[in-house]
């Protein structure tokens, strides 16, 4: 079973949609979007949810008042002002971190489990694919991620898949670190702008970090030739498997919720169909 990450430096690339390209070309795999705080891949491929779960991480403090005799501890160890003068914490801005639970004198810190989001498994016409859907202000998205990666290497297990296809966060960090972890291929999506490469060079540094070979798709690059020179110029030692151009078809089929590989008959599509074949 080989875990192929799709990732990109920032937002807006088109990771999602060379991610649903992987979904409509490749054949036997499970696929996970770990984009958890802006999950948009079931926007492509339409899920049927056959199963939901809670995510629950870390803990919210809860003072009971009828212990509380007000003297302070709680509120002077807080280090983010969670705890207000009336002895009350704000559930927005506490961390968890147990520290007023383990200075109160009388107990009368209760620790609660943090509701942080939903899980799901679900169905597609391309196969199962595994998503959340982290809540409002929630943390510890590394571990939904880690958690998702989980599920899905034991679906793809039982299911004898050949792939895992990951639709992994922008940026680099602590998401797209545990989307990374333990893959067999990073396919990294930047566009030809200046904060495309520099982005760009942040996530081939990090996937040299983690020892993961790592392959290139330049989007959109005909609206700025120089810069996809430069990109070409700054990165020789890795393959660019793709250059796609600006394509008003691509955003037309992302307006109807469709692959591109299935919405269009097109050259292009036929371009970007091959380059994925190659790959697996």
């Amino acid at each position: 079973m080989k875990q192929i990450l799709i990732i990109s430096g920032k937002g807006g690339t088109g990771k999602t949609f060379l991610t649903g390209c992987f979904a409509a070309v490749s054949t036997n795999k499970v696929m996970v979007d770990c984009d958890v705080d802006a999950a948009n891949l079931h926007l492509l491929l339409h899920p049927e949810i056959k199963q939901t779960y809670d995510f629950i991480s870390g803990y919210i403090a809860q003072i009971d008042k009828e212990k509380c005799t007000r003297c302070g501890e709680c509120l002077k160890s807080c280090k983010f002002s969670a705890i207000s003068l009336d002895f009350k914490v704000d559930h927005l801005s506490c961390e968890g971190c147990t520290v007023c639970y383990h200075v109160c004198p009388e107990n009368a810190v209760l620790l609660k489990d943090r509701f942080c989001g939903q899980y799901f498994i679900s169905e597609t016409k391309f196969g199962s694919l595994i998503h959340a859907k982290l809540g409002i202000a929630q943390e510890n998205s590394g571990k939904l991620v880690t958690k998702l990666k989980e599920i899905a290497k034991e679906m793809a297990e039982a299911e004898k898949a050949e792939y895992i296809i990951i639709d992994g966060p922008p940026g680099t960090g602590c998401p797209v670190m545990a989307s990374m972890t333990g893959v067999d291929l990073v396919i990294a999506v930047t566009e030809a702008t200046l904060s495309g490469l520099h982005d760009l060079k942040r996530v081939l540094e990090l996937a040299k970090q983690f020892k993961v070979p790592i392959k290139v798709v330049i989007n959109k690059y005909d609206l700025n030739p120089e810069m996809t020179l430069k990109i070409e110029n700054q990165i020789k030692e890795i393959e660019i498997i793709c250059t796609i151009p600006f394509s008003e078809e691509i955003l037309n089929s992302v307006k109807a919720g469709i692959p591109f590989i299935e919405f269009s008959k097109s050259e292009l599509a036929r371009t970007i169909k091959t380059s994925i074949e190659n790959i697996i």
